[in-house]
């Protein structure tokens, strides 16, 4: 699991995110960003949690859970008790199916903890959204450029 100590990687992860396409931001950017570093600056609140993967000491794969306050939306905020997700999957390791192997773990964990939903923001031409849509999340909302999906897990 996921700790206060791997912030910096939540950081990391959340610059790629963002980057998807190209590079459009800087680290300056994402810290400087309240819309993109409440995703990893105050980690793990009360009820986050994530995990990650990784192989030969190089992460490979990782993917949390933050509850977001309605005061402090995320791009694809539902309602403060759903959950948003973030998942990337590092260079050098996409499309090898490990993404998916820790998007199913991380719902496993949700589910066990009680976790009725989990949302997400996906922007148009992202790839991911494949991923999203076979594990079951479904569009319920936009934003500019980007679908809000949710998962039910109930």
């Amino acid at each position: 699991m996921l700790s206060a100590d791997d912030r910096p990687l939540l950081r990391q992860a959340t610059l790629a995110n963002m980057n998807w396409n190209t590079s459009r931001f800087t680290y300056e950017d994402v810290d400087n960003s309240d819309e993109l570093s409440h995703y990893f600056r105050h980690f793990p609140g009360d009820r986050d949690f994530g995990i990650l993967d990784q192989a030969t000491g190089r992460v490979r794969s990782v993917a949390w859970l933050v509850f977001l306050p309605e005061s402090d939306p995320g791009y694809g905020f539902v309602n403060a008790d759903t959950p948003e997700l973030s998942i990337t999957a590092f260079d050098g390791f996409r499309g090898q199916g490990i993404g998916s192997a820790v998007l199913g773990e991380l719902i496993d964990i949700a589910k066990s903890r009680g976790v009725n939903a989990i949302s997400l923001s996906v922007e148009d031409g992202n790839p991911a959204r494949r991923l999203y849509e076979r594990r079951g999340f479904q569009v319920v909302g936009r934003n500019g450029g980007s679908d809000t999906m949710l998962l039910s897990l109930t």
